[in-house]
Formats: C-alpha cells, structure tokens, sequence
C-alpha cells in the first residue's frame, strides 16, 4: 500500500519509528544518560501512607534503594520551594505528577505550572477524567481537543501533558477503544502514560500502544499484572517485559521508567525496593 505521495506506507512508518528513535536519542543525551539507558523513578501513590507520616524519610529511604526520581500524586501542603528543597536534599529529581483535570483547565493552569516549575518538573499528567465527561466517543474527541489546548498553553514553559490509563480506556465505544480515540485525535506533544497493569487488566496491550504512537511514552508506569498471583511484584507476572522495553527504548521516545506497586497486603517501602531490585536482575 502507499501514501498519496506515493511512498510505501511501510516505509512511512519506518521513517516515524526512526524520528522516535532519534528524539528519544536526544532526550537521553539532555539528561545526560548513555543510550539505551531510561533512568527509574517512583510513583509516590506506591508509598502515600509513608509518605503521610515522614515525608523527608520516606524520600530517603527511595534514594537509599536507587530510585533516581519521584512522580508525585499531591504534594502533602508544601509549598514548591520547600518540596524543591526535599528533592535536592536527597538528589532526587521529579519525574512527573499526576494532577486532576480541573487543575489543568482555566485560571488553574498557571499555578499549576507555576508550582511545576518550582519543583523542576515537566510532565502534568491527568490520572483520572470524571465518568460524566467520558460517557461517549464524541466525549473523548471533545477531550483531545481539551488537551491539544492545554499542551500548547504550557509548552512556553517547557513542560507537557498527558493522561494516564486505568482499565475503562479500553472498553470500545461505538467501535473503538477510547484510548485510540483520544490519542488519534490528539497531537503528539500529548504523552500517553500507558500503565502497563491496568492497560493488560482492561484487555490492551501495552506493547502494542507504545509502538502505535511513537514518541509519545515519555513516561510509562511499570505495574506487574498477573492473573494467578494477584500481588506479584514487577518481573513476577504475566508482563512481557522484555518486549516492553523493547518498544520502549526504540521508538516509545520513553525518559522515565516510573514503578508503580499498589497492592495493600504488602508493606509499601519493601514492596517498591523489591521491584527496583527485580528490574535490576532485567538489567534495567
């Protein structure tokens, strides 16, 4: 099949695969990382309890284990400068936050923005859209427009956003999959946080979305899924994690690598210092 300029449609597609790379490539060369190289962070959701009591020492002990930054899922009422000054004591960086869509929309997103700075990140990722706005396919159209909107309202500051799946996103509507809905309709500088858990949960595939829309996993959630071992840490499930990193750091465009351990019958701190340690054994 070809393209109406009449280049084989394969070769287009090789062509973006290969733009994905190269940006990836640079990206990894402005952190000052070798290539191949996605460095690995923590979603503070995996340790909020922890994180509630002692703060200073729940960061500690992230970096003790060797996780390089933090995604944060609210700020525990300090202000940017305090939580900068946190970040830096421990030599963490902060590798995104999840921040509701109503911070993102209107007079809010220069707070918004203006606390990001202050804390050194560049990736506002919305986690959750209210169920009344995502009933429909035109809904999650209206949303792309929605985002298209934002990411250009907070590109002068250098930063981007995103949205962040759980397992509803792959539910078809009227034919298709409302993640395909929202990130076919949405420009690229919108990133696609697949989490890879919830992705498989929903009946996606996570390997197959990385490679659908190259260049847009700037960040991507490393969730375990398994259906015999429901509380299985990272490398102990159904994921086919070689093949993930694979699509990842070839043409995901992926800068951070983010673990993310939820199950609730395991302690918070050992859980994710046991994940790190299994991404280790993955050469990770």
């Amino acid at each position: 099949m070809t393209t109406k300029s009449g280049m084989p449609r394969r070769e287009m597609l090789r062509m973006g695969a290969a733009g994905a790379a190269a940006a990836w490539a640079t990206a990894r060369a402005k952190l000052g990382l070798a290539a191949g190289k996605v460095p690995i962070g923590v979603q503070l959701y995996s340790v909020r309890h922890d994180c509630e009591k002692d703060l200073p020492g729940t960061l500690k002990a992230l970096k003790g284990f060797g996780y390089e930054a933090v995604e944060f899922a609210g700020y525990y009422g300090r202000t940017a400068a305090d939580m900068r000054k946190l970040l830096d004591d421990n030599g963490l960086k902060c590798c995104g936050t999840h921040t509701s869509l109503d911070t993102l929309e209107g007079d809010a997103l220069a707070k918004t923005v203006e606390y990001n700075k202050g804390i050194g990140n560049k990736f506002l990722i919305c986690p959750w859209i209210p169920e009344e706005r995502r009933k429909t396919a035109e809904d999650w159209k209206t949303l792309a427009a929605l985002f298209d909107g934002m990411a250009d309202k907070v590109a002068p500051a250098g930063m981007r956003v995103g949205y962040h799946n759980h397992n509803v996103e792959f539910t078809p509507l009227e034919g298709k999959t409302p993640w395909d809905l929202f990130f076919g309709g949405t420009k690229k500088a919108v990133i696609q946080q697949v989490d890879t858990g919830n992705c498989i949960e929903g009946g996606g595939d996570p390997v197959a979305l990385v490679k659908r829309f190259p260049g847009r996993t700037a960040s991507i959630h490393i969730k375990e899924f398994s259906k015999a071992k429901p509380d299985a840490f990272i490398g102990d499930g159904d994921i086919p994690w070689k093949a993930l990193f694979e699509a990842c750091e070839t043409v995901g465009g992926t800068e951070w690598y983010i673990v993310e351990y939820e199950r609730e019958k395991q302690p918070a701190l050992p859980a994710v210092d046991h994940c790190l340690k299994n991404l280790r054994k993955m050469g990770k």
